[in-house]
């Protein structure tokens, strides 16, 4: 309908050529006696052509060439808003191109050419996936199945660092635990690694080589190997969600590339760093920051920010045409640093993207569970799968705006109730494959000669609400973000409810039982479209 519209404008602009200077929008109307859509033209035209914005509102409708078999009329408002009202006749020809298209509804080709880098979950080898990566990870890859929909080609990205401070205390902790369990009296530090899994990567070596490693180094089969099974055990976390990257980039890869000390130089040519108290330091307050910042420590390593922007610029040299970075909150002091070292690289920062989530807790029994990766109280990634399902997990996970703080409830995500959002969506899917089963029982199918029968309130709401899928897909991927998905299905499935409520599909004359069965299959193919987006499976029965 919105494009209709679109197309309306853009004819009637060779009419009334101030439309072309015009940044249309149309909304829906809070009162529904006030049309289907709404805009604002006129208004935005008074101080161009210095009149009446209801002149104008009449004038840009004479430049119509209007067809009433689409519009039944149009209405000037208040102080200029022109109001539309489609034919009740022509709304359900959504169902046609719904069945035509099926699977590929909601597609466009608005990106189509375009290349996206959507970088996510980035942990380090160091422990199980925690519930915090959880919504990292289903953020963007939500995030990369949208702008999938849109046409652009998406490279999954998974930046990691197997080296430094981090993994050296990892493989002293495997070895502390290593010698623990051969018996030798030793205490593992608090600052170490205290999970479960120390214990466990600790004992396999021993099943593996015994006693013979009492005398290796921390950082040599210790670190190697506990970097081995929590790689391999991230990834099958990742999978079991079915988050799959196509590509993994190891930060130590850009010291032996020699890029960090080719981004030293280059800053130093530039005149944007200096050396005090034996750090080299970025000049970020020439560029409206409070302070100066150390990009390389006095003991000669980088800080985050240098190696950062030198794997940034590795993006740039891949020239893609979108580049996402997905981030915990804890990141929000540390990117737009990172920016600036891109844009005085001569790199076109317009083209980063960074989203920034805001951290999960969770609630068992009404009480917060506290949560510490080294002291290994926390809620793993797997436990969490384990105790709600895999659909349950991504639903919750994207159904939150990500600047939201989440509260990720337990017990209402075990609910097999309306309450449960997922179980709601599924419920209304179960729902429509029990109709279309009994309806092949009785020999009808579905017709689409007679859709203009689809008269009523309720079915007119349901047909308005399949044409917003398409708007709300490109939406959802020019803003990255994947809420607007979970927002609109939650609402089809509730238009659905209410019309099944309201209008009988079978037991009423034939030709209205063949397009309300068409109808309630476009809704199943929305739904279930919708649902693949956000990587959650659609049931035929629950």
């Amino acid at each position: 309908m919105k494009k209709y519209l679109y197309n309306l404008f853009a004819k009637a602009s060779e009419k009334y050529p101030g439309l072309k200077n015009v940044s249309l929008s149309f909304e829906v109307p809070k009162v529904e006696s006030f049309g289907d859509y709404s805009t604002n033209a006129a208004m935005l035209l008074t101080k161009e052509l210095k009149k009446n914005p209801r002149i104008i509102a009449q004038e840009i409708i004479d430049a119509f060439e209007l067809d009433k078999n689409v519009i039944e009329k149009i209405e000037i408002a208040g102080p200029g808003f022109i109001n539309f009202f489609f034919n009740p006749a022509y709304i359900p020809g959504i169902v046609k191109e719904i069945s035509s298209k099926v699977d590929n509804f909601g597609k466009s080709d608005i990106n189509t050419g375009k290349t996206a880098n959507v970088e996510f979950v980035s942990a380090n080898p160091t422990g199980p996936l925690t519930v915090g990566h959880g919504r990292n990870a289903i953020l963007g890859d939500t995030v990369a199945n949208i702008l999938e929909w849109t046409g652009y080609k998406v490279d999954r990205e998974y930046y990691f660092n197997n080296a430094g401070r981090q993994m050296r205390v990892l493989g002293e902790s495997v070895k502390y635990r290593y010698l623990q369990i051969l018996g030798d009296d030793v205490e593992l530090p608090d600052t170490h690694y205290q999970g479960e899994y120390i214990k466990e990567i600790a004992q396999e070596l021993i099943d593996e080589k015994q006693d013979s490693l009492r005398d290796e180094t921390a950082e040599g089969i210790f670190k190697a190997k506990a970097e081995e099974v929590i790689f391999k055990d991230i990834k099958n976390t990742l999978e079991s969600l079915n988050v799959i990257h196509n590509l993994f980039y190891n930060e130590d890869s850009l010291y032996k590339e020699g890029k960090i000390k080719a981004l030293l130089k280059a800053f130093g040519d530039k005149n944007l760093i200096y050396e005090k108290d034996g750090a080299v330091w970025f000049k970020f307050t020439e560029f409206g920051k409070e302070n100066d910042k150390v990009i390389v420590k006095a003991t000669g390593e980088p800080t985050y920010r240098l190696p950062d922007i030198a794997y940034h610029i590795t993006k740039f040299e891949r020239n893609y045409d979108l580049i996402i970075d997905v981030f915990g909150s804890d990141h929000n002091d540390t990117y737009p640093d990172v920016k600036i070292g891109l844009q005085e690289m001569g790199y076109d920062i317009n083209k980063v993207k960074v989203l920034i989530h805001q951290f999960v807790t969770i609630l068992e029994d009404g009480e917060i569970v506290k949560m510490s990766t080294r002291k290994a109280n926390y809620i793993t990634l797997d436990q969490l799968i384990e105790e709600v399902g895999k659909d349950v997990v991504r639903y919750f996970f994207n159904m939150r705006d990500i600047s939201s703080h989440m509260n990720f409830d337990l017990s209402l995500a075990k609910k097999q109730s309306d309450e449960n959002p997922v179980f709601y969506l599924q419920y209304a899917l179960a729902r429509i494959c029990s109709v279309l089963n009994l309806a092949e029982k009785v020999i009808l199918a579905p017709s689409y000669e007679h859709l203009d029968l689809l008269k009523t309130n309720e079915e007119q709401q349901l047909l308005k609400l399949l044409y917003k899928f398409e708007e709300e897909i490109e939406i959802a991927a020019s803003l990255c973000e994947p809420h607007r998905i979970c927002n609109y299905l939650e609402n089809l499935a509730t238009g659905f409810h209410r019309f099944y409520t309201f209008c009988r599909v079978l037991g009423v004359e034939k030709e209205l039982s063949e397009a309300r069965i068409a109808l309630i299959i476009a809704v199943k193919i929305v739904i279930k479209n919708g649902l693949t987006i956000l990587g959650v499976s659609a049931p035929d029965r629950m």
